[in-house]
């Protein structure tokens, strides 16, 4: 096989729990554009050091309204829009490496909580996001992921 893009996908668990999630990443960090999803924007976090820890509330099958920065996969899509969840856990923003692009949030809770929802690290690569962007009540679903193959061709 010589791939050109590699998609850790969505799946139930921790990023520890995920197989050979977490040693792809770290193998082809750099060497080939790597998008996250879910349980693989987790591992993603995680191979960069950051925690991955329970969130405030369940979200299996919720939409909700995500802001976003226009970088990476959101590049040229309106914000806010809507995204569906299904998880259970989220990653620590505040643990990631500083050079790590927190690309999206969702909007604030009335006490201005935000998940993180959108990760990039350009010199590796590494776009991940929380949602499901193949999910389709997802809005530009479709056209995240064709940002994904643009940004990196």
């Amino acid at each position: 096989l010589a791939p050109d893009y590699l998609v850790i996908s969505p799946g139930p668990g921790t990023p520890d729990q995920a197989g050979i999630s977490l040693a792809a990443i770290e193998h082809f960090a750099g060497k080939m554009p790597i998008l996250g999803v879910c349980l693989g924007h987790q591992a993603i976090a995680q191979v960069l050091g950051a925690k991955v820890i329970r969130a405030r509330q369940v979200m299996h099958g919720k939409n909700s309204m995500l802001e976003h920065q226009q970088q990476s996969v959101f590049a040229g899509l309106p914000t806010p829009l809507s995204v569906t969840r299904y998880h259970s856990l989220v990653v620590a923003a505040d643990t990631l490496p500083s050079q790590v692009v927190r690309t999206a949030y969702t909007a604030p809770e009335t006490d201005g909580w935000r998940d993180l929802m959108g990760l990039w690290l350009p010199e590796l690569q590494l776009h991940g996001v929380q949602f499901h962007p193949e999910a389709i009540l997802t809005e530009h679903g479709r056209t995240m992921l064709a940002n994904f193959l643009a940004v990196t061709a």
